[in-house]
């Protein structure tokens, strides 16, 4: 076992699947380098850009039809899952696939039917630990998915493991959170103390373990609104208008003015045909008035308070609850708008006005923009088409649901603990984090998603307790002791021993992996070194695991064809280290300008291409390079010896043993009777001590046989 340890996991949602690969420091490792800090905080999760890949429609489309997900849907992810974990690992490594919204609406014998064959073919076609189809292959509920989001985005945030940082008052130093998808929304904060003894039992007890194997606890609520995601709002909204005005012709104020579309959104060029038509008016103030009613804010509510659909929230302190929102909170405000690159706070007025202008332009002139890209590459007619509505959902969930402060318009809010003078001042100050609201897509490099609060509360359950008084990691509801309720993290806490070799190799295997961003000649020359040594050290299956990164090096490094770049700030502290380290950012004006605001990148497809070259590596041997050689008889000195020779390089290459027989050549676990024609010809199988008259004289080694 390595010092990596790996996981998987798919999140299956109404629209697409995307499988999410994280690793983390195995503890035993991770204790060992870890400074008094780190021991306080919670496991580092780490994942790359090429680890996601993503594709659609989601999983729900196979409801109907479920033998035919294996290999219409799973089997890339699966492919993608297993090109990026190194495959020694494979076993130790979970996979999980954890459907939402969209499984959600599905008749409860299709979602058992999906389910079962999703796990079997899983099961059947990799070795990914899978040993319990009911925890590792299931569909969560809204409230699960908004407490994982609640972890992650803390996580990120700095939350957790710098509480001094992120003091709001009030003993209050944790974010709220807030997701909204195609079906559903979710809403997770930690109330203040005042409320959270109120509502002691409509809380969470999550229960996670820092890295010296002590545990810490919060008191989290979390719910969802099933039917308030975007797209299910959007149905809603179109069945009233039909149950208002029932004709051909419908005027519709969410669609950009002279927009014409189906029910369904689809673009028609002409009216015509017996089925109903919906003209755009672009009249986005008459779109907010006909889109509060679907928040349903009139339900009865049995235990108050409630904020939508008679559901029951404790009532929010915006003078300590701060709130970061994802998914349809970013995209609704980044994908056309580009204010907030600019403004880091969320400004009600500026994006109402944004939106506003935009929706009252005529739809030709809309189409000719996104054509020659005056909102973006990424902004479709689609997009363009949509955004009305969104906006209008946005806005009213925000406001006039959950109750977000317009700072700077609404006069006499009357929400606890809201200070309109220290929010007003926390904007000119450029505070992003002390903002009633900030739609965030990344933090410090790193993708705000429920998935890696996920993987994050499974890391904290592989640290061994410090105690046998120690609580298990997990969550469940807030009550003395062990609630029957409780969902342990699922995780196998068993110390793993690191050996010198699996430390030596994993720490060349990584710096091959930074070598995919690098184009310096020096740092490349530089890695080659090191990738020789390890050829010639380890062994045979090692090598093949060098060759295989050495290849992903050079074919993402530089494409065919492509010219050669020069250097991007190689002695930046993020370029000499390679790539973002995802380190947890602070509350302060420089930390806040780490929310990544730039372009979004959701919607790409992000296929990794080391499947081609591991397959690539797998199906080729690793022929030694030609290599000037000095002499290593016995007594010479030997520039590998402890000790001896330059200072170490910071791989421990000094404390590595002689690796150099009496015979002048690396043999490890290979056969000689594999090796024999190279051996032969190199005089390295003999074990006789008399020195022969012409070994190592050479000035050349010819290369092994290539097997």
């Amino acid at each position: 076992m390595g010092k990596w340890r790996w996981g998987v996991i798919l999140d299956a949602g109404s629209s697409g699947t995307r499988v999410h690969v994280y690793r983390w420091l195995n503890s035993a490792k991770a204790q060992q380098d870890a400074k008094p800090h780190d021991l306080k905080s919670l496991p580092k999760v780490e994942t790359k850009k090429r680890y996601t890949k993503k594709n659609s429609p989601g999983v729900s489309h196979w409801g109907d039809n479920p033998a035919d997900i294996g290999p219409e849907h799973l089997q890339p992810f699966l492919d993608h899952a297993l090109s990026i974990v190194p495959t020694d690992q494979v076993k130790d490594t979970p996979i999980f696939l954890m459907a939402t919204a969209g499984v959600r609406l599905l008749e409860p014998i299709k979602q058992k039917a999906l389910l079962s064959e999703i796990c079997a073919y899983a099961q059947a076609h990799t070795n990914f630990s899978l040993p319990d189809c009911g925890v590792h292959i299931q569909v969560i509920p809204g409230e699960t998915e908004g407490l994982y989001g609640w972890i992650a985005a803390n996580y990120l945030l700095g939350g957790f493991d710098s509480p001094e940082q992120h003091a709001h008052g009030k003993g209050h130093h944790t974010y709220g959170f807030l997701d909204m998808g195609g079906a559903s929304a979710q809403i997770a904060f930690a109330p203040n103390s005042t409320e959270a003894e109120k509502h002691a039992n409509d809380l969470k007890l999550l229960r996670m373990r820092t890295l010296n194997g002590e545990s810490t606890e919060y008191k989290v609520f979390t719910t969802t609104w099933l039917g308030f995601g975007v797209n299910q709002a959007r149905e809603r909204y179109v069945d009233a208008l039909l149950e208002a005005s029932p004709a051909h012709e419908m005027l519709d104020p969410c669609l950009p003015s002279g927009l014409k579309t189906t029910l369904k959104g689809e673009p028609v060029d002409t009216v015509s045909g017996k089925d109903a038509v919906l003209v755009g008016t672009g009249l986005f103030k008459e779109c907010l008035k006909q889109t509060y009613p679907l928040l349903d804010k009139d339900a009865p509510c049995a235990d108050q308070p409630c904020l939508l659909h008679g559901q029951h929230v404790p009532a929010i302190d915006f003078g300590v609850n701060h709130f970061v929102g994802v998914s349809e909170y970013w995209h609704t405000t980044h994908e056309v708008f580009e204010m907030s690159h600019k403004d880091k706070a969320y400004n009600f007025v500026a994006y109402q006005k944004l939106v506003q202008d935009f929706c009252a332009t005529e739809w030709d002139d809309i189409q000719s923009g996104v054509a020659k890209e005056k909102w973006g590459p990424k902004v479709t007619p689609k997009i363009a088409q949509e955004i009305c509505f969104k906006a209008s959902w946005l806005i009213s969930v925000l406001h006039d649901g959950i109750g977000i402060p317009r700072v700077g318009i609404e006069k006499g809010v009357d929400a606890p603990g809201y200070n309109k003078t220290k929010e007003v001042a926390a904007h000119g100050k450029d505070k992003t984090f002390l903002d009633p609201f900030q739609a965030v897509n990344k933090i410090d490099g790193m993708e705000v998603s429920w998935t890696l609060g996920k993987m994050v509360l499974y890391a904290a359950g592989q640290i061994p307790p410090s105690s046998h008084e120690a609580g298990p990691v997990g969550f469940g509801s807030n009550v003395v002791g062990i609630p029957a309720d409780f969902q342990e993290a699922g995780s196998n806490s068993n110390p793993v021993p690191i050996g010198d070799d699996d430390s030596w190799s994993e720490a060349a295997e990584d710096l091959a992996e930074k070598a995919h961003s690098r184009s310096t000649p020096g740092f490349l020359l530089f890695m080659l070194i090191l990738i020789f040594i390890g050829y010639i050290f380890r062994k045979r299956e090692r090598r093949m695991r060098f060759y295989r990164g050495v290849s992903n090096t050079f074919r993402r490094a530089r494409r065919p064809g492509s010219p050669r770049k020069g250097g991007r700030g190689f002695f930046s502290a993020g370029k000499l280290f390679g790539g973002p380290s995802y380190e947890r950012v602070l509350e302060d004006g420089e930390a806040a300008g780490e929310f990544e605001l730039g372009d979004v990148d959701s919607d790409e497809n992000e296929n990794s291409d080391s499947s081609e070259s591991s397959r690539l590596g797998r199906a080729s041997g690793l022929a030694t390079p030609r290599m000037n050689v000095m002499n290593f008889d016995t007594g010479s000195s030997n520039y590998f010896d402890s000790g001896q020779g330059p200072p170490s390089i910071g791989l421990g290459l000094n404390g590595i043993p002689n690796a150099m027989d009496r015979s002048g050549l690396v043999v490890r676990t290979e056969s000689r009777e594999r090796l024999a024609p190279s051996l032969q010809m190199l005089g390295a199988g003999r074990r006789s001590r008399t020195g022969s008259p012409t070994r190592m004289k050479s000035p050349l080694m010819t290369p092994l046989e290539e097997v």
